[in-house]
């Protein structure tokens, strides 16, 4: 049997959820799943809407709490979701040095210290997706973490607007690339992030399968599924879906991570 696993999950540490630890764990206990790592919004910038919200001790307090309560039936690690850490990235090192994280995310939900809806307004759809993926590349190139979050969060956005939608795979390809390759170099892995199927104008996953192809391609392995759930009812989202992408794009491996190392879990 399959060891299920959801890397990307927000609590009411994170600014935009209101989903008690205690009630996710429960629920991912319910659902099969073995491993569960939490992923709280975290950012130094004071221009950014995730700042000021968390408080680690809290945040780390819920965590023990958690594992003591559910231990043996889900292993739980703690993790983080920061907001452009390649930006500020003396601030982040001084702020999260010496904090116990298995895991960090790094997303791009700011472009020039505006969030994304608000950026894309009267932009065109070539342009503004340039750019994002401009942004995303930045991100692999100087950050310090271990997964890139959701990595076109862009589209989620803009298909709602009617001039843009979602981009062209091939027009962006090469930016594309350029970012793989990147992150390969410094071993940095992508996820397979299922919100985008609760999403009707959308319904797909953050990235495509054609992007998730390239991926593995141009070599890359490190590999991370997460729901990105705001609330305990959809802890797991799509995970069949997910799994059924990675073998289907080549993967024979989904990543987990203690003290930010990577560990491997066979896709049976």
């Amino acid at each position: 049997m399959m060891y299920l696993t959801d890397y990307h999950h927000h609590t009411d540490n994170s600014f935009d959820s209101q989903a008690s630890m205690k009630s996710v764990c429960e629920e991912a206990i319910k659902k099969g799943i073995n491993e569960i790592c939490f992923t709280e919004h975290f950012s130094v910038n004071p221009q950014a809407i995730t700042y000021g919200h968390m408080d680690f001790k809290r945040y780390f307090s819920q965590i023990e709490q958690c594992r003591h309560l559910f231990g043996q039936r889900l292993k739980i690690k703690v993790g983080l979701e920061l907001c452009e850490p390649h930006l500020l990235q003396e601030t982040y090192h001084e702020q999260l040095q010496g904090l116990p994280l298995d895991f960090i995310l790094g997303s791009v939900h700011n472009i020039e210290n505006q969030d994304i809806r608000s950026y894309m307004v009267h932009k065109e759809p070539e342009s503004l997706y340039q750019r994002y993926f401009e942004e995303v590349y930045q991100l692999v190139r100087n950050a310090d973490i271990d997964v890139v979050a959701h990595l076109d969060l862009m589209k989620r956005y803009a298909v709602d607007v009617d001039y843009l939608g979602t981009y062209d795979f091939h027009v962006c390809k090469e930016g594309l690339i350029e970012i793989f390759k990147k992150a390969i170099e410094r071993n940095i892995g992508i996820e397979i992030n299922t919100s985008g199927f609760a999403k009707k104008t959308l319904n797909e996953p953050l990235p495509s399968m054609k992007v998730l192809k390239l991926y593995k391609e141009l070599g890359g392995e490190v590999l991370t599924i997460g729901s990105d759930s705001h609330a305990a009812s959809t802890v797991g989202y799509h995970l069949d879906t997910a799994l059924d992408m990675a073998k289907e794009a080549g993967f024979k491996y989904i990543y987990t991570f203690t003290s930010r190392q990577p560990e491997t879990i066979k896709i049976v």
